[in-house]
């Protein structure tokens, strides 16, 4: 299976005959740079790269990239994401574009498909508090004012409407994360930047949890730009933000819970300066780990009946969601059924 790598420290990417060598530079302030050791990487072993640190590279490296299908996500040093190079896409399909375009302009068919995905997001928060109330948090109230939100969902008559009740339920949602989390307290939902250690670990989450979704997007015919339940906007991929809606319970809010109460991820993990609190480096590597061992998970699926990772799961979405748009098969967002 495929890997993702994740460069935190500055150094430079170039290609070394059929494998990538990464040399870091250390960021002490010296007169000459000091590289470190460099790493050989076999590119039959990488799935794609996210760059947190400056990288330096040239045009015969990201031809390489590109030939090898191997995509690289950058972030900026609030952990903001930036942009990524994605390999040419060798999928397209005018069909699916005009597809996929039609169905979004036709008002019905655009809100049928954005109240699906919160469909699918709403189940799987419910799930997620579900559990933690099976092992003594009391999540009764929480669950019972999402539930009786959830039943607006189809009654919702615009995007807009939805998104206002998508924003309701998210809300309550996160308050139970107080009772869930031993020794963080949630507070408010702040980003951009986020005020303290639960939301700087939902952000820089849910960001992995859109690279994942627009990478899988960009393995299929569908066009990332087009979206239902985010508004499409100029330089942004809001297709993934969308598909990322029913994903980021069950990937990163689970990753959340794990990684705290386990105390896996500690006080000592965070900066905190002007306003912003954000992961140190150690504390990012503590927490891809982790997200990366949840991905790998497998589960039996129930139409495939065979075992599939958590990140396949996001591609089988895509897939879905393109048999849809095509009307071959109606689509349903996949909701946890454990």
């Amino acid at each position: 299976m495929k890997k993702s790598y994740y460069l935190f420290n500055p150094g430079s990417l170039e290609r070394r005959d059929n494998t990538l060598k990464f040399t870091p530079i250390s960021d002490t302030e010296t007169e000459y740079p000091v590289l470190g050791s460099p790493r050989y990487l076999p590119v039959e072993d990488i799935n794609e790269f996210y760059v947190f640190g400056s990288l330096t590279g040239n045009s015969a490296l990201f031809n390489f990239l590109g030939q090898k299908d191997i995509a690289v996500h950058f972030f900026d040093y609030y952990e903001n994401y930036t942009g990524s190079f994605m390999p040419r896409d060798g999928l397209l399909s005018g069909r699916m574009l005009l597809a996929q375009t039609a169905a979004y302009q036709e008002k019905k068919r655009r809100l049928d498909i954005a109240q699906k995905f919160i469909d699918g997001a709403v189940f799987n928060m419910l799930k997620n508090l579900q559990y933690y109330n099976r092992r003594g948090k009391d999540m009764e109230d929480f669950m019972e004012i999402m539930k009786l939100l959830a039943l607006k969902i189809p009654q919702s008559k615009t995007v807009q409407e939805l998104m206002g009740l998508e924003g309701m339920i998210r809300q309550t949602y996160y308050d139970a994360f107080n009772l869930i989390l031993n020794d963080f307290e949630m507070g408010n939902r702040t980003k951009q930047p986020p005020r303290n250690e639960v939301n700087a670990l939902i952000s820089f989450g849910n960001m992995i949890c859109y690279t994942l979704c627009l990478r899988a997007i960009n393995q299929t015919q569908i066009n990332p730009t087009i979206s239902f339940l985010h508004t499409p906007g100029e330089r942004r991929y809001s297709l993934a933000l969308d598909i990322a809606e029913i994903f980021k319970p069950i990937i990163v809010d689970r990753t959340i819970f794990k990684v705290l109460n386990k105390k896996e991820i500690q006080e000592k993990h965070f900066d905190k300066k002007m306003n912003k609190c954000l992961l140190n480096t150690e504390g990012k590597k503590i927490f891809v780990k982790s997200l990366e061992d949840r991905l790998q998970e497998t589960i039996q699926h129930r139409s495939l009946k065979r075992n599939v990772s958590y990140r396949h799961l996001i591609k089988l979405e895509c897939y879905k969601l393109t048999k849809h748009l095509l009307k071959i098969e109606e689509y349903k967002p996949f909701k946890m059924y454990w």
